[in-house]
């Protein structure tokens, strides 16, 4: 018998599959798997009822009018997704589950976090979602008709070794979902430390081993959907052991983070 690898090992076997690509002559029973491999990917294996379909884009994809990114980039700004990742999350959350379900792997640094921060804030939703589909990086990998997929958990050049730990942590076995609405990343991204992978483990899987660095959490006090130039910012420095307590009570009272930065 052959050795095991380290994603059949780990149970991420059942994410081992070739990406689905739209192709001519594509048959109908094809594209209903593509379909709903695009509501798995971006929903985050939610269970979809037959309402919450997407029945007129469904159609426009199927007629060829509109390509799979298009589709994709439907269900993302739809209001289902909405309602699941973004009015119940934390911003963090949303932020982390936006680079699993639109680019397939985690966010890789405390600078991609800030910046989809300030894309959000300065220029709300819409905006924030067609980052993502409209970036460089989802055009070189998924092009205009590949389903998004967690392309993290192998090898991928241009992203460190990190990513394949932290997607894990973010996918959790193919039985689950993305109900959970605690930022699963947030210190480990922060403090910039090695994400173990522990399977079935509870809270965000970072390691706890280096508190003696410290950081400045930069956020602003209004609830106001404003610009950040309007907002009232204050700055704060803790431990990375008080950071992930800081930043829930900071989001409880309708602040938003804007940068989280080492002290040196």
């Amino acid at each position: 018998m052959g050795k095991l690898s380290t994603s059949a090992t780990l149970g991420l076997d059942a994410f081992e599959v070739d990406p689905l690509e739209l192709r001519p002559n594509t048959t109908e029973g094809e594209l209903e798997q593509l379909i709903r491999a695009v509501y798995k990917q971006v929903l985050g294996n939610q269970y979809l009822m037959e309402g919450d379909r997407l029945s007129s884009a469904e159609s426009l994809l199927r007629n060829g009018d509109i390509t799979v990114r298009e589709f994709v980039r439907s269900v993302a700004q739809s209001s289902l997704y909405q309602s699941l990742f973004f009015h119940s999350s934390s911003q963090y959350r949303f932020i982390e589950l936006n680079f699993k379900h639109l680019l397939g792997r985690p966010p890789q640094a405390q600078e991609e976090i800030s910046e989809h921060v300030q894309i959000y804030n300065e220029q709300g939703y819409e905006t924030e979602i067609n980052s993502y589909i409209d970036s460089d990086e989802y055009i070189q990998n998924f092009g205009d008709n590949i389903v998004p997929y967690p392309r993290s958990i192998r090898s991928v050049v241009g992203l460190k070794n990190e990513a394949f730990n932290r997607m894990f942590s973010l996918l959790r076995g193919s039985a689950t979902n993305d109900s959970d609405k605690r930022a699963q990343l947030i210190s480990s991204v922060a403090a910039n430390l090695p994400t173990p992978i522990k399977p079935l483990a509870i809270g965000n899987g970072a390691s706890y081993g280096n508190t003696e660095k410290r950081f400045t959490i930069a956020f602003s006090t209004s609830r106001s959907p404003a610009r950040l130039g309007k907002l009232s910012r204050q700055e704060c420095v803790v431990n990375y052991s008080q950071m992930s307590k800081i930043l829930q009570n900071i989001q409880k009272t309708g602040g938003k983070i804007i940068s989280i930065s080492e002290v040196a």
